[in-house]
């Protein structure tokens, strides 16, 4: 029975490996939302344009932004797929590229023609970009 449990164990962790996937996205523009000294969360920002690659890489733990600043996200713990009112969403706990907790979210937003949101946020600040996703070319037919 041990070997049992040992063997669906190793059998689930290398499904898992093996069919770890990475998405791009396009990102077009995003906002900002701050907390001032009492806790209260600013208006977001006007949208400002931005055309950036989103990469979640699921095989090596890490969503990266590639904006002008390299915005690296190493995935500690991967949240499941929920549906809340319209959207569908999912949540990853993770560490930026120095060392700063924070919680990325991507949301898709069924009402509004299935378009994808990343949510950066900190405990002092929220950044939300708009992202379409980018198709894979390597699985084309040719």
């Amino acid at each position: 029975m041990k070997h049992l449990k040992s063997l669906l164990l190793f059998l689930f962790f290398v499904s898992t490996v093996s069919y770890a996937q990475k998405f791009n996205f396009k990102t077009s523009g995003y906002m900002v939302s701050q907390k001032d000294n009492k806790g209260n969360w600013s208006d977001w920002s006007k949208l400002q344009k931005s055309e950036m690659t989103v990469l979640l890489d699921m095989e090596s733990h890490r969503i990266v932004v590639y904006s002008e600043i390299l915005q690296l996200f190493s995935i500690m713990k991967y949240g499941n797929q929920e549906t809340i009112g319209d959207d569908d969403v999912v949540k990853f706990d993770c560490v930026d590229n120095n060392g700063v907790e924070c919680i990325l979210t991507i949301y898709t937003r069924k009402k509004q023609g299935g378009r994808n949101q990343l949510y950066i946020t900190y405990q002092d600040m929220i950044i939300a970009y708009n992202m379409t996703v980018l198709e894979d070319n390597s699985s084309k037919k040719k």
